[in-house]
């Protein structure tokens, strides 16, 4: 059998393979019970264009600290707490090749990347035409 790597469509993080999922493996999406039941809302995708529009806005190769849009998705209450949504949305936006997660600007694994990151716009690729 060939497990083709799922990624979940909420956190954006890796989903590991399970036994009890073999029959249904294809039509996974959510990786637990907590990301299934909340889903992805219309609050997501404005945390994707934030991210997007921020990053836009400086320099091809500047970077972005997450907690910068945290803080405008807070609107002054405690950004603390929207940090986790940056991240899955920073996650799912990586995984759509949209953006590069770093570390001491080197791309990192989401899944296992601990500390500070820096968010930036991946550099398009130019294809060789033959």
């Amino acid at each position: 059998m060939i497990r083709i790597e799922r990624i979940c469509a909420v956190c954006g993080r890796g989903i590991s393979w399970r036994r009890k999922w073999a029959r249904d493996w294809e039509n996974i999406k959510y990786c637990s019970d907590a990301c299934r039941k909340r889903g992805l809302s219309h609050r997501d995708a404005r945390v994707e264009k934030l991210i997007l529009d921020l990053l836009q806005q400086r320099a091809a190769d500047a970077s972005l600290c997450p907690s910068e849009a945290a803080k405008i998705i807070a609107d002054g209450n405690d950004w603390h707490n929207e940090m986790e949504t940056v991240r899955m949305a920073a996650r799912r936006l990586q995984r759509a090749g949209r953006i590069l997660i770093t570390q001491k600007g080197q791309p990192v694994n989401p899944d296992r990347a601990k500390g500070p990151l820096r968010l930036r716009l991946r550099k398009p690729q130019i294809g060789i035409e033959a």
